[in-house]
């Protein structure tokens, strides 16, 4: 009996991988691009922003270019000479408060609370577009891509502007995963 219901059960797994077999999906390669389009090179051009931050655009970029280093094949190249080109253009960055501290204050015998925040929304929104150098067209575009990340706010400014670079570094970080996944789809 029990090497009847073995034999079923590896039956059924055989059934279903056969029965998958021709369903028309299959998994693609992730260091590939998708839908056996072939870029044998691409730049990642400088990243545009409106970031009045100093060398925030070459940090952004940057982290977006080891992504595609660190998980395909494809080789990155001048925008002159590359097969394909990722441009990307920041849209906007700004803050919003998350959570607030309250200190109370006495001034001349009567006492304030005064609230002071104490982290803030990082977000950052963008538009990207892959586009085949040699023809010009378009291999995926999508407008107004957000990401965001929390980070303290302190009462020392560079401590602050640590934890918000950190937090630039992790939206760089969830955004070029966004683009290397689009570039290169599994299906």
């Amino acid at each position: 009996m029990a090497g009847q219901d073995r034999t079923v059960k590896y039956l059924c797994i055989l059934l279903l991988f056969w029965s998958m077999a021709g369903c028309g999906y299959h998994l693609q390669a992730t260091d590939k691009p998708m839908g056996g389009l072939r870029i044998d090179s691409l730049s990642i051009p400088l990243m545009a922003s409106p970031s009045s931050s100093l060398g925030f655009e070459g940090y952004f970029t940057e982290v977006i270019r080891r992504e595609f280093l660190s998980h395909s094949k494809i080789p990155l190249a001048s925008k002159d000479e590359a097969a394909a080109v990722l441009i990307g253009r920041v849209r906007k960055i700004w803050t919003e408060p998350v959570g607030y501290s309250t200190i109370p204050k006495t001034i001349q015998g009567q006492t304030y609370n005064y609230e002071i925040t104490s982290s803030r929304w990082l977000i950052i929104k963008l538009d990207a577009r892959l586009l085949d150098r040699n023809t010009g067209k378009v291999i995926w575009a999508e407008q107004n891509m957000e990401e965001k990340a929390i980070f303290g706010v302190s009462t020392d400014p560079l401590k602050t502007q640590y934890n918000q670079r950190k937090a630039t570094e992790k939206i760089a970080q969830l955004l070029a995963q966004r683009f290397y996944l689009k570039t290169m789809e599994r299906f």
